[in-house]
């Protein structure tokens, strides 16, 4: 692992996880919103995310490492295997799409609503506010814990440089 890759790793956990709270206030600023540019109430957003390209499964670095641990040849090692020494952890998060979800939009009635039907009836968004808040705190608490790793990345190096 390379001086830089924690900062990398953490960098792109910051970066989604800043989408990920402008989807969520997103949500929260359109609970309302009955009319949207494509028509209908707006749709749910969600950031989904995965795994950075180069990063690998912990069931597949686990069984490099044992992979490494029986081999003591470099020359008997697979192409494309860690060399002694090395341990590949991960490459950090993307976020591969924001999706907006296709639930069914709730019905309330509201005769006096100028987006109302004939029957009374108001086509509004299946936004839960709560649940956002609580992935709000979820998605905060999951910032600030980046920043920690940031931080305590930053203070190895620092440190580093003082020997």
């Amino acid at each position: 692992m390379r001086i830089f890759d924690t900062i990398d790793i953490s960098g792109t956990g910051l970066s989604a996880q800043r989408r990920r709270l402008t989807a969520i206030a997103s949500n929260l600023a359109n609970v309302d919103t009955t009319r949207t540019d494509e028509g209908g109430p707006y749709k749910r957003k969600r950031v989904i995310m995965m795994e950075a390209p180069k990063a690998s499964t912990f069931n597949t670095v686990l069984d490099r490492e044992q992979n490494r641990l029986r081999r003591t040849q470099a020359a008997h090692m697979e192409e494309g295997a860690p060399q002694p020494g090395e341990f590949i952890v991960g490459s950090g998060v993307r976020t591969a799409e924001v999706r907006e979800e296709p639930v069914k939009p709730r019905m309330v009635y509201d005769p006096n609503h100028p987006d109302a039907r004939e029957d009374g009836m108001v086509l509004l968004p299946d936004i839960n506010p709560i649940t956002e808040m609580v992935d709000m705190i979820a998605t905060s608490r999951a910032y600030e814990a980046n920043v920690t790793v940031l931080g305590a990345a930053k203070d190895m190096i620092n440190r580093s440089l003082e020997i």
